[in-house]
């Protein structure tokens, strides 16, 4: 019994599937630009959650009171000799 390919139509089936025609071109195509995409869209998701999350911290360091802050030596000396009232 003979295989229903023989040698030859196996070579010419590879050569041919190793040549791009036009629409594997466009299948490329339309990969690069679906990926292209959605990578900017994570970056722009990734930007707007660091801004948003910046924003929250901005929040809430203005919303929450500062520490007193304790005086140091220069404000000491200078207050001892002007006086409480400066």
């Amino acid at each position: 019994m003979t295989p229903p390919h023989d040698d030859l139509d196996l070579d010419d089936l590879l050569a041919r599937a190793r040549v791009l025609g036009p629409d594997d071109l466009g299948a490329g195509e339309r990969f690069l630009t679906r990926r292209r995409a959605r990578t900017q869209r994570r970056r722009a998701a990734w930007l707007s959650a660091a801004l948003a999350s910046a924003a929250v911290v901005a929040g809430l360091s203005v919303l929450r009171p500062a520490p007193a802050l304790p005086p140091s030596a220069a404000y000491d000396a200078y207050q001892h000799t002007w006086g409480e009232g400066w």
